[in-house]
């Protein structure tokens, strides 16, 4: 049997990151989910660019402040005690809105824990091939 109590107060912020970032799992001794804790200050992302993931799922429960989420879809508003989940090739941009008026801490839970199934979204490229398949669409 394994257990664990980890001071989250103990484990060092990744460096850079656009905002505060702290890997927990890896100090928790777990490898087959990745847990993050973040915190972002207004105008902040969390943590990346625009992306999706191949196979990992995500799930972002937001501890305090409200955390802004934009899809091809939609913009949601996450607040505090909510749960966000995200599905794989869903892509997704989670942030704190330059107008918010405190920082926003989340904790970030993705299964299975892989690396290298992260891919940038580019919005601008995707509406340009949508525009392309339709009848009087641009092509490239």
């Amino acid at each position: 049997m394994g257990y664990r109590v980890v001071d989250c107060d103990e484990v060092e912020t990744v460096e850079d990151r656009p905002c505060e970032m702290q890997r927990l799992s890896g100090a928790a001794g777990l490898e087959n989910v990745a847990i993050n804790r973040f915190r972002a200050a207004p105008g902040e992302q969390i943590p990346l660019a625009y992306h999706y993931h191949e196979t990992q799922e995500e799930a972002f429960y937001v501890l305090s402040g409200t955390m802004a989420v934009e899809t091809p879809a939609e913009t949601y508003e996450v607040d505090e005690g909510s749960l966000f989940a995200v599905e794989p090739n869903s892509p997704q941009r989670a942030y704190n809105p330059a107008n918010a008026t405190e920082a926003v801490e989340v904790l970030a839970i993705g299964a299975p824990a892989v690396t290298g199934d992260t891919r940038m979204y580019d919005s601008e490229e995707e509406n340009k091939s949508e525009r392309g398949n339709e009848p009087g669409g641009e092509t490239e």
